[in-house]
């Protein structure tokens, strides 16, 4: 297993170090940022009406169908032939919205996981190709062909959902950025009250976590400074509406409660409880995460 993990991740390695595909993402991903752009088109395929990441969720329908038919292939013979054939029907057609979600995803990402995300929908597609062409040889009668090539493609999915694996659990493309951060439960003195003008958000720490502090309508606003979706830096948003605007991909957060106005984000901003005492600022956190 020590050997196939080392050329698992040497491959790995090799795409994201391949700047050449870089002439492909870049045109590719201006065109799906321009696709994606509506903030109504944006919420629904990065999962902000569900709280959680949209493409990580449709996966299992494509992978989940096209698994059952090789396995109804390999054991059900002829009298499995009818029910494989749907089930790779339903795993090309349930392939479209998951494609579409992770494109959304895609679209923010740069650098090595750009381009290791290009190698992910690539293969993704080669196999919903393939699979598509099982389903009608199986169609005709081709019983034999058709389960042949679900067979290769399933295979091709297997390697395209490593990739997948990789990008989420190695970078972190998709989780909250600040699932980790410690709660502190005792009022801390951050900063001078005279500090905050309107509209116009400082980061300060409080216990070494970066919190982002604005005056906004009279009252004084705090939220984790760090973005949930890829740890942008939230102070150096825009305020406006009641809401503050990520630099990074234009994730927009309330804040008055850190729920998620636009995404692509789709974890709320952690709230911090806030008081003025002497000129000065003093904030908590509003509850554990735990």
């Amino acid at each position: 297993m020590g050997r196939l993990n080392e050329l698992a991740q040497n491959a790995v390695s090799t795409v994201e170090q391949a700047d050449s595909l870089d002439r492909v993402s870049a045109p590719l991903q201006t065109v799906v940022k321009k696709l994606t752009g509506n903030p109504a088109v944006k919420n629904v395929l990065s999962g902000t009406w569900l709280g959680h990441s949209l493409h990580p969720v449709l996966t299992d329908l494509p992978i989940g169908a096209w698994v059952s038919a090789t396995v109804v292939d390999l054991a059900g013979g002829e009298q499995g032939a009818a029910a494989a054939r749907r089930l790779v029907g339903i795993g090309v057609l349930a392939a479209a919205p998951t494609a579409a979600a992770g494109a959304s995803d895609w679209s923010d990402t740069h650098g090595p996981a750009q381009r290791a995300g290009l190698i992910h929908w690539a293969g993704n597609f080669t196999a919903t190709v393939l699979q598509g062409t099982s389903w009608m040889l199986r169609r005709r009668g081709h019983r034999g062909a058709g389960a042949t090539l679900s067979l290769l493609a399933l295979g091709i999915t297997v390697g395209a959902a490593y990739l997948g694996g990789h990008l989420t659990l190695r970078r972190g493309i998709g989780v909250n950025h600040t699932a980790f951060q410690d709660d502190v439960t005792e009022w801390t003195d951050v900063a001078a009250d005279a500090d905050l003008q309107e509209a116009k958000p400082i980061r300060v720490e409080a216990s070494g976590v970066p919190v982002m502090l604005v005056r906004t309508g009279g009252a004084v606003r705090a939220l984790s400074a760090t973005c949930t979706h890829a740890g942008g830096p939230l102070d150096e948003g825009t305020i406006d509406d009641g809401c503050v605007t990520c630099p990074w991909h234009g994730s927009r957060f309330d804040l008055a409660d850190g729920s998620v106005v636009r995404g692509p984000a789709s974890a709320p901003e952690p709230v911090w409880d806030v008081k003025v005492e002497n000129d000065r600022v003093w904030v908590r956190s509003t509850e554990p995460r735990s």
